[in-house]
């Protein structure tokens, strides 16, 4: 029997997990960029969850002025690489869904003899000028 101890398997670390399992440069950084926009986006969730919840007295931290707008921005844009998009409810205020036919009306009976409606129609896309009305 031989005297020589027995080498232990070097535990491998997440980088040298990712390079196993992809030979692909490309791959290899898609991976490794999608874990840290995860992390990003668990710490900004956390830093907003904080801003907003009031902890019990057991687990207090002293409380910072905290503005949470540029976290937010932060968290929504990690979002978006992910494609989740986040819109407001309501109406025209901003959100996606795009504005009501009585909106529309509105705008349109509001011109003046310097503007034009440019009117878009789905497949073939034709686009054509409306003549204002005479008032």
């Amino acid at each position: 029997m031989s005297d020589k101890p027995t080498e232990e398997p070097k535990k491998k670390g997440l980088l040298s997990k990712i390079k196993e399992a992809t030979d692909d440069k490309e791959e290899q950084l898609a991976i490794l960029s999608t874990f840290v926009r995860l992390g990003i986006l668990i710490w900004s969730g956390g830093i907003l969850t904080l801003a907003y919840v009031d902890l019990p007295p057991a687990l207090q931290i002293p409380k910072q002025d905290l503005d949470p707008t540029f976290i937010a921005s932060v968290f929504t844009g990690v979002l978006a690489t992910f494609g989740v998009q986040t819109t407001k409810k309501g109406g025209s205020s901003g959100g996606s869904g795009g504005i009501t036919k009585a909106e529309m009306e509105d705008v349109l009976s509001k011109q003046n003899a310097n503007s034009q409606v440019i009117k878009v129609q789905h497949a073939p896309l034709v686009i054509s000028t409306i003549e204002p009305k005479d008032k």
